[in-house]
């Protein structure tokens, strides 16, 4: 079970239930959000909060103890608090996870000596020590706030939500497949900048797979199962059964390379080895992983499959990658976003295994079977690019939030009408920064949380288009 650490800030000439209901409530508002609080015990301090030397080092074993599980902590200011011995607490638990920092709000009707918390000023002291030891920190909304409000709940999510993204992004271990598709300079990338961030890529030669697909036998119990799973996703009415066969060899081989290297997404070759050579797209493969929360993204794109892993964190929903790809008639607020495709089941409102038209050009439709095709269902979803800028040497990024229109289009292949406040401004960013054209996206509002979690964790380089 996901834990956070709850340190109760303290000074000792304020009343002493202060501290005791404000820890009380710090810890029912962690248990509403499903979470196990971590915390010291009136037992263990005085009202389980930290003010002296030693009470700060019994909070920060605690929290070492618990450090496998802790994936975030929250530090509470029921009155100023002891800023000396909440920097202690964090700097010799040294958990490296995300901070949050609430303080509770006075009430204007008790602001006498026995009520009056002084929280709103012991926040600025408490950010101030913690700054220059060195810890990152998170902040509530609103200067001080009630735990026991839906606002303060709000808050907290959304911190939930970064310490996911924080987590999933530094232990990543993701796998590209194949080589980068020749005319897709866009999706280059640095491994030795996302290694430095926590991310690591693992590769596989396309050879190897096809190799490890071709040797399989049709009986084998692995590929039976997974002829089924794949029959039990969607509907695969018009699709050839040797395609569907050599589909379950292909998704054996991902499945077995992906357990043996413990990856947790993929970036796969497509154009044009896998159809020209195997006979299928592996787009119905991509998309069954995406849904099942280990993303996968198009042409080897490693920079826009971190932008799933980050959104998908943060939300708990499969994410997708999208190409920008067309203007909406002259709406200028409006586009049209597209893939082939391998968008999981979860963004269509209906979809089918079909084939994939653009590519059956050139090597003909018996061997483009296996795309996800429909429209995207209505809905509020985020966006997030996340890139290598190997010239300044940082990992950049913009994000932000829309939501997927039901107005009227007839096309092929996976696709939406989206929304965006302001759009055009957007894309007046991405083309003046060279950012690629693929976005990922996930159907919930969680820019915020990953925002945070790029800027103020990864320390990133973010643009949040609000």
């Amino acid at each position: 079970m996901e834990k956070i650490g709850v340190i109760v800030g303290n000074r000792g000439f304020f009343p002493s239930h202060l501290c005791e209901s404000g820890r009380r409530d710090m810890l029912a508002a962690v248990q509403r959000q499903g979470l196990e609080p971590v915390a010291l015990s009136p037992e263990d301090t005085r009202h389980g909060a930290v003010e002296s030397v030693a009470e700060a080092r019994k909070c920060a074993e605690l929290l070492k103890a618990n450090r496998e599980e802790i994936i975030g902590i929250v530090v509470t200011l029921p009155n100023f608090g002891d800023e000396r011995a909440i920097a202690n607490s964090l700097k010799w638990a040294n958990l490296d996870v995300p901070v949050l920092i609430q303080a509770t709000d006075d009430v204007g009707s008790k602001m006498t000596i026995q009520e009056r918390r002084d929280s709103f000023c012991g926040k600025m002291s408490c950010c101030n020590n913690l700054r220059q030891v060195g810890v990152d920190y998170s902040l509530t909304t609103r200067h001080t706030t009630d735990p026991n409000s839906a606002e303060f709940d709000a808050d907290l999510k959304r911190f939930i939500a970064t310490c996911r993204v924080v987590k999933a992004l530094r232990t990543a271990r993701l796998g590209v497949i194949g080589a980068r598709p020749a005319a897709f300079k866009t999706v280059r990338f640095s491994e030795k900048l996302l290694e430095y961030s926590g991310i690591s890529v693992e590769t596989l030669d396309l050879a190897e797979l096809l190799g490890w697909a071709n040797k399989m036998a049709d009986a084998e119990p692995e590929v039976n199962a997974k002829l089924e799973s794949i029959r039990a996703y969607t509907s695969v009415e018009d699709v050839p059964e040797a395609g569907l066969l050599k589909m379950a060899k292909l998704g054996v081989g991902i499945d077995r390379w992906m357990a043996e290297n413990e990856l947790t997404g993929t970036a796969i070759q497509c154009w044009t080895a896998l159809e020209e050579f195997y006979g299928v797209v592996p787009c119905a493969l991509m998309s069954m992983m995406s849904n099942g929360l280990l993303p996968s993204a198009c042409e080897t794109d490693i920079a826009g499959l971190v932008g799933m892993v980050a959104l998908q964190a943060a939300s708990g929903r499969p994410a997708a990658l999208l190409d920008w790809n067309n203007n909406f008639g002259t709406e200028p607020d409006k586009a049209v976003v597209f893939h082939c495709s391998n968008l999981p089941k979860d963004f269509f409102s209906e979809q089918k295994m079909d084939f994939q038209e653009i590519i059956a050009g050139s090597v003909g439709k018996d061997n483009a079977f296996g795309t996800i095709v429909g429209r995207v269902a209505p809905g509020p979803f985020s966006y997030c690019r996340v890139s290598t800028d190997d010239i300044n040497g940082v990992v950049t990024s913009y994000l932000g939030q829309g939501r997927f229109t039901d107005d009227k289009l007839l096309t092929f292949g996976g696709y939406g009408v989206i929304e965006i406040p302001d759009f055009q401004d957007l894309l007046q960013f991405i083309c003046r920064n060279g950012f690629e054209h693929h976005v990922a996206a996930t159907r919930a509002e969680v820019a915020d949380a990953v925002h945070d979690a790029l800027e103020t964790y990864m320390g990133w380089e973010v643009y949040h288009h609000s």
